[in-house]
C-alpha cells in the first residue's frame, strides 16, 4: 500500500519574498520560517500568478492562471473548477480549511473542503471567528482586523489581546484539528493566515518587537517614478498615500509589518509542534498570495509587477522529497502548489490541471521550466509578466508601455532596460512568449492582436482631485452609531455600499483601437 503524507499549508496573506531572516533579512525574527528553511528546500524565485488577493487564489485552488479561471482581479471566482481540496478529499483525505480563504461570491462556500473554521470579512453569521469574539465578549470591536479606510496604512495596535487575536485564532484552531483528527485518514490542513495585510497591526508586545529607529528607509531612488504604472499611483491614491513621502511613517510601517510577521511565525512554531512524532510523514508548505511594496519606488500595496509586489516566499519541507537546506533558482509560481499536493496524494493525474509542475521536479532540475508569468486585470487596464531567473518583461495596457528588467546586473528592479539595444534580443524573446501566452483564449482580442498587444487610448488618473478614488471600507453599523450619538453630532459618514468589499474602480474600460 503507498503511503501519502500528511500536508500542512502555512500560508500568509500580503507577504514579501525577502522577509525570512534566514534568506538574508538581517532585522526580521523568523526561527520558526527559519527552520523550515534549514530543514526543506527554498524556492527563491517564487511568484504569483496575480498580484491581488482573489485572483492569486482563484489561480492557487484552481490551478488554473487569470487568464485560463476568468479571475484576474478581486471578483467573484468561477464555480465551476474543481480546487485541489475537491481532489484531496475525493482521494481520502480528512481536510479542513482554518482562516482567510477569500473565496467570493460566497465566503462560506466549502470549495471541497470537509470543514472549514470561517474568519473572512462579509462571512456574516457563518464567520467562526467573529462568533469566537462574541463568546469572549469582544464583539464591540467591529474592526477586530485593525481600522481600514483612512488608517489603512497607519500602523496601529491590535484592539485585541495576543490569546484573541485572528492570528493566535487561526493556530488555536488549526491545533485544535490536529488533536482530533481522524488518525485512520491522512490529512490535508490550510492554515491561512490574514496578516501581515494591512492595516498593519498587532499585540501587545509584539507591536513594539521593532521600533522605528531600526527599521531602514524604503527602496528609493532618482527615476523610480518611471517604473511606476497607472495601478501603483490608482493604488497609492485608493490607499491614502498619494500626497507626498513621509520616511518616519515609512519606516513605523515596516515595523509594524515585520511585527506581524513574527507573531505569524511564533503562531506556526506552535501548529508544527503540534504534529509531533508524525512531522517527518507530513509535508509542510509555506507561502503567501502575493508581496507588498511597503514604500518602495514611492508605492505601498501590491497590483505591481516589480518583486516586492509579485514575489512571495516558498519553502517545502519534507525529508522524503525535498532536501535539507537547499535552494533551488527556478522560477515557479503558486500554480506550481495544486500539481505540488496533488501528486504527493497519488490523485488521478487524468482528473487535474496540468498548468503548473510538481516543485519536487522542479527542485530535482527534471522540469524544463525556465520562465513563470503573472498577471493583473484585463484589457485596457491590463498588467502582463513574464520573469526567468535573469531577466523579467512586462507591459501594462493603462499606460501602453513596458519595462525590462536585467536581474543579474540590476536585482534590485531599478533600471529599466527595455530601449537598451544591447537587450532587444531577450526583451524580444520574452515578449513574444508571454504575448503568446495570453493570446490563448483572447477570442476578443482584449489583451493581444495578431502577434502585437492590443492597443488601447490609455488610462490617465485625474490630478485636480487629491481626494478621488479615496477607499472607504467601513464595517457595517458605523452610520447607526454615529447617528446615535444625537442630532448635534449624527451626519452622514460613509459611502455607499462602503461596508462591502471594493475593487478599485475599472468603470472607464477602453475599447480595443481597431
Amino acid at each position: 500500500m503507498i503511503q501519502r503524507p500528511n500536508i500542512l499549508f502555512l500560508f500568509t496573506d500580503q507577504q514579501r519574498y525577502d522577509t525570512i531572516a534566514a534568506l538574508g533579512n538581517d532585522i526580521i525574527k523568523t526561527p520558526t520560517m527559519d527552520r523550515l528553511v534549514r530543514e526543506g528546500t527554498t524556492f527563491t524565485r517564487a511568484y504569483t500568478p496575480s498580484p491581488v488577493c482573489v485572483s492569486a487564489r482563484c489561480a492557487l485552488v484552481t490551478g488554473m492562471p487569470p487568464h485560463r479561471n476568468g479571475c484576474h482581479d478581486n471578483m467573484p471566482m468561477r464555480q465551476d473548477i474543481p480546487s485541489f481540496m475537491d481532489h484531496l478529499t475525493r482521494a481520502g483525505y480528512q481536510t479542513h480549511g482554518v482562516g482567510k480563504m477569500h473565496f467570493t461570491p460566497d465566503a462560506s462556500r466549502m470549495w471541497g473542503f470537509e470543514s472549514r473554521d470561517i474568519s473572512e470579512e462579509g462571512a456574516g453569521p457563518a464567520d467562526a471567528y467573529r462568533q469566537f469574539l462574541k463568546d469572549n465578549d469582544f464583539d464591540h470591536v467591529h474592526e477586530p482586523h485593525g481600522i481600514r479606510s483612512e488608517y489603512y496604512y497607519i500602523p496601529q495596535p491590535s484592539q485585541l489581546p495576543a490569546k484573541l487575536h485572528n492570528t493566535a485564532w487561526t493556530a488555536d484552531r488549526s491545533i485544535d484539528f490536529l488533536n482530533n483528527r481522524d488518525t485512520d485518514r491522512p490529512f490535508f490542513l490550510w492554515s491561512s493566515f490574514i496578516k501581515p495585510h494591512p492595516p498593519f497591526e498587532s499585540p501587545t508586545p509584539w507591536n513594539k518587537l521593532y521600533r522605528t529607529s531600526e527599521m531602514p528607509e524604503p527602496l528609493r531612488f532618482d527615476g523610480m517614478d518611471k517604473l511606476q504604472a497607472y495601478w501603483n499611483h490608482a493604488q497609492n491614491r485608493y490607499k491614502y498615500r498619494d500626497a507626498g513621502y513621509d520616511g518616519l511613517l515609512m519606516r513605523t510601517m515596516k515595523a509594524a509589518y515585520y511585527s506581524c510577521i513574527s507573531f505569524i511565525d511564533y503562531h506556526m512554531g506552535r501548529i508544527i509542534e503540534a504534529l509531533g512524532d508524525e512531522i517527518d510523514n507530513t509535508l509542510i508548505l509555506l507561502s503567501a498570495d502575493h508581496g507588498e511594496l511597503l514604500g518602495d519606488y514611492g508605492c505601498v500595496g501590491k497590483r505591481c509587477m516589480l518583486d516586492a509586489a509579485c514575489r512571495v516566499p516558498l519553502v517545502v519541507r519534507y525529508p522524503k522529497n525535498f532536501a535539507a537546506g537547499e535552494q533551488c533558482n527556478t522560477p515557479v509560481s503558486l500554480l506550481d502548489i495544486y500539481p505540488t499536493f496533488l501528486s504527493h496524494a497519488h490523485c488521478d493525474e487524468s482528473t487535474v490541471c496540468n498548468e503548473g509542475l510538481p516543485l519536487q521536479q522542479i527542485a530535482d532540475n527534471k522540469s524544463g521550466r525556465d520562465a513563470t508569468f503573472s498577471q493583473f486585470q484585463t484589457g485596457s487596464y491590463g498588467l502582463y509578466m513574464i520573469s526567468t531567473a535573469t531577466h523579467k518583461y512586462l507591459f501594462s495596457a493603462a499606460d501602453q508601455r513596458e519595462w525590462f528588467f536585467d536581474l543579474q546586473r540590476d536585482p534590485l528592479e531599478k533600471q529599466d532596460q527595455s530601449e537598451n539595444p544591447d537587450d532587444a534580443d531577450i526583451l524580444a524573446t520574452l515578449k513574444a512568449r508571454l504575448i503568446k501566452r495570453m493570446s490563448e483564449g483572447d477570442d476578443q482580442q482584449l489583451i493581444v492582436t495578431g502577434d502585437q498587444w492590443t492597443a488601447y487610448e490609455g488610462h490617465a488618473l485625474p490630478t485636480d482631485e487629491p481626494d478621488y478614488g479615496l477607499l472607504y471600507q467601513d464595517p457595517a453599523p458605523t452610520q447607526a452609531l454615529v447617528d446615535a450619538l444625537g442630532p448635534g453630532y449624527a451626519h452622514c459618514v460613509t459611502k455607499p455600499g462602503s461596508e462591502s468589499f471594493a475593487a478599485l474602480d475599472t468603470s472607464g474600460r477602453q475599447e480595443p483601437l481597431r
